[in-house]
């Protein structure tokens, strides 16, 4: 283990009064280096060479007054050191190429503690288990990834489970503990006699009463019916084991699937939560700026994000954290995959990064907050104004080249419109010129190889996402290096007839086909959580109160029932079957009512005419399509023949 210092000093001085003020050229203090070896065993990518993995810790301070800092909620509550300033650390993970080249540094906002995701790495072999086989995408295009831990609420999920380990300062009011009040949605998947409130098995806040008497458990079957209480007598909180707060219920008569359950409870010691997001942002500063381990400063940095991740990139943008503490970009582009519109629990009082709203549960969180749009919009029910990007711009004007990619799945599950329309849906909002927006058409929100339904009605989506994927990276990193534009922007508009209400879809869905559209998108409401929220970051409000929805509308369906927009892929140029973004929950999850928040839905066509004729399917047959008669039909004597022999 070593460290490396990067801390400078700088004089000022006033007119008639000479100072010296401490100023930090990065928000890093040091860097420990905590294990270092070989990436697959020192293999050999053609052209780039072989990569090494380091594993090191990163130690943060940060100035509470400079105005970089300023919208970290709570940071001016945090403890600071002898010269002021607020200290913490988080680890993270560097897989690089061993000899210098010309390397693109690229962050993998990892999700729920993990590291390196590897997602672009991916290819599918559904002969292997698991399915998922490493091309050497990033290795053999020479890109250095790196990855750090920002969220707290993650713990092990087993004994071989090491999560980056991220554990921010906490809030006290002058040493007192600060507390107020949390709420902690979950479901369970079958009868169960103890539960765990956090709802992906993460951490929660302690309680400031030990066992609190005046803690509520309420529940409901859907999100907008009313909160019935649970006699506190019929329930109690499960010390937990590992020294943390308690995590996990215990029924009398136990937790039963189909029910949404709230735990609320006052609760103290809030972290500054956005430190984590902070501290992203500080060591994309340092790497950029800083040689490391005998390797040059990296020149160019984007982000990766997918899902909860690319909402965070959204959140960044939105508080202005591409800009470090001398208000220098830190990235020069960024792909939010998956996100839809929206940003997260990131940074207010007694925050959870994991957090998420769906149709289901977790819709009373700050996620779905105004501005969605990346050049200015205006909310004719509240009368704001905003854009995602108005705090992005460096002194010369400049800000990070962005991709925001949906899936058909984000329109119906995460609201994916408003990224591009009005709040009321009224109109098209121009994207700022330095984004681009783009729909992966038929697709569902990530790749699931397992063909079964599941616990969904309608069979699984089974387009492969990752080669349009790792296309648009190589068009994001030639974009910000200069060496050509990229694809136009390919996403649904009012302009375009492309993008329609959900009960216009519907109609325009064809029938007959073996599945039955839904209209019932997730839609956010407009929310009221307090007078401190929008200034301060302190919720006052729980729940909150809700107001007017916003408007949500869907792509428009082609003949076939997949949608007419995008970037479509070959398999939806050249289609064996309907392609959605939505598949119904079953009644056997008990969210029979919801479509599930992750899957999409696959309806292949008919073989044959005449199979498509005797089950009245108005889609063209694969033999009318393709003209393949005669293939099916040997298909069909093989089949005949190998059914004559087994009997």
């Amino acid at each position: 283990m070593h460290r490396l210092s990067c801390w400078a000093l700088v004089a000022c001085t006033g007119f008639a009064l000479a100072t010296v003020s401490r100023v930090t050229l990065a928000a890093v203090d040091h860097i420990e280096v905590l294990d270092r070896k070989p990436y697959q065993g020192g293999k050999v990518f053609p052209g780039v060479g072989a990569y090494e993995t380091i594993h090191g810790r990163a130690w943060f301070k940060l100035d509470p007054d400079n105005k970089a800092n300023a919208r970290i909620v709570d940071l001016k509550y945090a403890p600071r050191d002898s010269e002021g300033q607020v200290e913490f650390s988080t680890e993270f993970v560097l897989l690089r190429p061993t000899k210098a080249v010309d390397s693109t540094l690229l962050y993998d906002v990892n999700n729920r503690g993990g590291q390196i995701s590897g997602m672009l790495n991916f290819a599918i072999d559904p002969t292997r288990t698991p399915p998922f086989v490493d091309t050497g995408f990033l290795q053999r295009n020479g890109f250095t990834v790196l990855a750090s831990a920002w969220q707290w609420d993650v713990k092990p999920e087993g004994p071989d489970d090491h999560p980056l380990v991220f554990t921010p300062p906490i809030a006290t009011d002058h040493g007192r503990a600060i507390t107020g009040k949390v709420a902690n949605e979950f479901t369970v998947d079958k009868p169960s006699d103890t539960a765990s409130f956090t709802g992906i098995d993460g951490r929660a806040y302690p309680l400031a009463i030990k066992d609190d008497p005046l803690a509520a458990l309420t529940v409901r079957a859907r999100p907008d019916d009313p909160r019935v209480p649970v006699q506190r007598s019929l329930w109690s909180f499960v010390p937990a084991t590992d020294g943390q707060a308690s995590t996990q219920l215990r029924m009398h008569d136990g937790f039963k699937p189909g029910l949404i359950y709230e735990l609320t409870y006052t609760a103290r010691d809030p972290y500054v939560v956005a430190a984590g997001v902070a501290g992203i942002r500080d060591l994309l500063s340092w790497f950029r700026a800083h040689p490391f381990e005998g390797a040059p400063a990296r020149k160019r940095v984007l982000l990766f994000g997918a899902s909860q991740t690319g909402r965070l990139i959204e959140q960044m943008l939105y508080d202005g954290f591409d800009l470090d503490e001398q208000q220098k970009l830190v990235f020069d582009g960024a792909l939010s995959l998956v996100g839809g519109s929206g940003r997260g629990s990131f940074n207010h009082r007694f925050a959870f990064p994991t957090r998420a709203a769906s149709l289901v549960l977790d819709r009373d969180y700050p996620t779905d907050l105004f501005p969605f749009t990346t050049a200015e919009e205006y909310d004719r029910v509240t009368g704001q104004t905003g854009s995602l990007l108005t705090r992005t711009r460096d002194a010369k004007g400049r800000s990070p080249k962005l991709f925001f990619v949906n899936k058909s799945t984000e329109f119906w599950g995460r609201s994916a419109s408003l990224l591009q329309t009005l709040p009321d849906g009224s109109a098209d909002v121009a994207a700022d010129p330095n984004t681009r927006l783009y729909l992966f058409t038929g697709m569902q929100h990530l790749l699931t190889p397992d063909p079964t339904r599941g616990n969904t009605v309608n069979c699984s989506n089974p387009i492969d996402d990752l080669p349009s994927l790792r296309a648009l990276l190589i068009d994001l990193d030639h974009w910000v290096r200069n060496e050509g534009m990229p694809p136009a922007n390919a996403y649904p508009t009012l302009a375009s007839g492309t993008l329609v209400s959900a009960a216009r879809y519907r109609q325009l869905f064809p029938k007959g086909i073996g599945l039955i559209a839904p209209d019932n998108p997730f839609v956010p409401d407009r929310m009221d959580f307090g007078p401190r929220f929008t200034v301060q970051g302190i919720i006052d409000r729980l729940p909150p109160a809700h107001g007017q929805a916003y408007t949500v509308l869907v792509p428009v369906p082609d003949k076939d029932g997949t949608d007419s927009a995008g970037l479509r892929p070959v398999a939806v140029q050249v289609p064996l079957g309907t392609y959605t973004g939505w598949n119904q929950q079953s009644a056997a999850s008990g969210f029979g009512w919801a479509l599930d928040r992750f899957e999409g839905s696959f309806q292949p066509f008919a073989r044959t005419e005449a199979e498509r004729k005797s089950t009245g399917d108005p889609r063209p047959s694969l033999e009318a399509r393709y003209c393949i008669t005669r293939r099916i039909h040997r298909a069909d004597a093989i089949d005949s023949e190998q059914g004559r022999r087994r009997a």
